[in-house]
């Protein structure tokens, strides 16, 4: 702690004197982690917990949200879906969350869609849509001679947000009614773009699957962009962005990577991949027997549940018995990503297999992990695209991505790819957002504060202090370390 103190910015040290009195010896702000990883508070360096068992706001019940999806029957697909092509928007439900608790958001819609999973078999998915503020003043419908066409948005971002479970009722769609986790949906909106959230773990939560994190990206966005003119997307000028950070990352890259063989008719403007991580064995052994060793339990979970011989083998392998056995291990497919933290913290995970690390090393998993969760092998990226980490990452090597970079731009792809010299995996989140926005925004709206090579590659060594006070989220001053402090406006 005290050397993270000894590196903050002048600015913070004042708002770090200020919070940490409103700390409790062991944080539980909100649920955690993105990932395949975790992240930490930029002020006190205490793994960040969202997406997880939150009170409501003053005056809301239960009834002021939408149940879990394995309750809500409008996640059925109707009779015949496995028949549409990808991409077929199957059902739309309006005004889809009773209460919206993200900052400059009017609105949402759901739609439900036919994807394909990992294996090439029928799936579905549901893609949540926020409608910025600024949309107010799009009188619809564009028929209307009162169509204010300058007052509608032309934008759409695909935003992946780390899911990080093995629990299909932690999706996207359900817990974002709560809150978003960084504040990054807040700036998008703020800046007038659609907010796609696709759950791209479809509906088995196969977290850590690429080929379904990808597949699930592409298809929510064709599904949404057919049928986002009715909500007031201007579609005859509209621009289409993705982004991810780490464990949205995930579903972002692999999505760049297929879409010009899987999704030839979408026309992608930008994808933008922060902190990725490019291999998931490099990553698992990073995070176990640390803070972040319940994510290596729900990426095992996750890689497995398409693939029945290597769930076969889990299953043979783990302990029937004593501390560390099957029961417990499997308990976290019905655990958020911040329960899975919780409950595994520190342990080392390859203690639940009989023959330890031998049998997650056995290609019974290697092969599906290789196949399925190791970006670089799926196809080039043909979009404008940014990738940023930090030279430091401690949860994927910085010449991991450096390395599939240099591999797309040798076949021809045009992208910026900024290394920060300073921080981490967790500063990098903060440190490049506002790089991220300005990219999407020069590609989405044709202006932005960024310097993008025009054809081709560039690599920039860049040096991003970690500043993140006007970045943190909303609940970060409301009921986070930051409530009562009077400084709501900066969140």
């Amino acid at each position: 702690m005290a050397c993270f103190l000894a590196c903050l910015p002048p600015r913070l040290l004042l708002v770090v004197g200020l919070l940490l009195p409103l700390l409790p010896d062991s944080t539980t702000l909100l649920v955690a982690a993105a990932g395949p990883s975790v992240h930490h508070s930029p002020l006190t360096g205490e793994v960040v917990h969202y997406f997880g068992t939150r009170a409501p706001p003053k005056n809301a019940t239960v009834n002021d949200y939408l149940p879990p999806p394995s309750k809500d029957t409008w996640y059925i697909p109707p009779d015949g879906w496995e028949t549409t092509k990808p991409g077929t928007a199957l059902r739309t439900r309006a005004h889809a969350y009773p209460t919206l608790n993200i900052r400059n958001a009017i609105d949402t819609f759901q739609v439900l869609y036919r994807t394909t999973d990992s294996r090439n078999n029928a799936s579905w998915s549901v893609a949540t849509v926020f409608i910025p503020a600024s949309h107010a003043n799009c009188t619809l419908p564009t028929t209307s001679p009162s169509y204010n066409a300058s007052a509608c948005s032309h934008g759409i971002v695909a935003y992946e947000v780390p899911s990080d479970s093995a629990d299909p009722d932690a999706a996207p769609s359900y817990l974002l009614q709560m809150r978003e986790p960084y504040g990054e949906m807040r700036d998008m909106l703020a800046r007038g773009w659609f907010v796609l959230v696709p759950d791209y773990e479809g509906p088995g939560a196969s977290f850590c699957a690429g080929v379904q994190a990808g597949h699930a990206t592409l298809d929510a966005s064709r599904a949404v962009l057919s049928i986002a003119g009715q909500f007031g997307l201007q579609m005859d000028r509209v621009k289409l962005g993705l982004w991810g950070y780490s464990g949205g990352a995930f579903a972002a890259e692999f999505a760049a990577e297929l879409a010009a063989e899987y999704a030839p008719d979408l026309r992608i403007d930008a994808s933008v991949i922060g902190g990725s991580s490019p291999n998931l064995t490099t990553v698992d052994e990073r995070m176990n027997s640390k803070d972040t060793a319940g994510l290596v339990v729900t990426s095992i979970l996750g890689i497995t549940v398409q693939q029945p011989d290597a769930r076969a083998f889990l299953l043979r392998q783990l302990h029937p018995t004593g501390p560390y056995n099957k029961t417990r291990f499997m308990n976290a497919t019905t655990m958020t990503g911040a329960d899975a933290l919780d409950a595994y913290s520190g342990q080392n995970v390859f203690d639940y297999f009989v023959n330890g690390q031998a049998d997650w090393a056995d290609p019974a998993m290697q092969d599906v992990i290789n196949t399925d969760a190791v970006m670089g092998l799926h196809g080039v990226p043909t979009m404008p695209s940014f990738y940023y980490k930090a030279e430091h990452d401690e949860m994927s090597p910085v010449d991991e991505t450096a390395a599939i970079v240099a591999d797309f731009c040798r076949k021809g792809a045009n992208i910026l790819f900024h290394r920060n010299t300073l921080g981490g995996h967790n500063d990098e989140l903060w440190s490049g957002r506002l790089r991220a926005l300005e990219y999407l925004s020069a590609k989405l709206d044709g202006h932005g504060n960024i310097t993008i090579p025009a054809t081709g590659c560039q690599t920039v060594n860049v040096t991003i202090p970690l500043d993140p006070l006007y970045l943190l989220p909303d609940w970060w001053w409301t009921d986070g370390p930051g409530a009562g402090l009077g400084l709501a406006g900066a969140g």
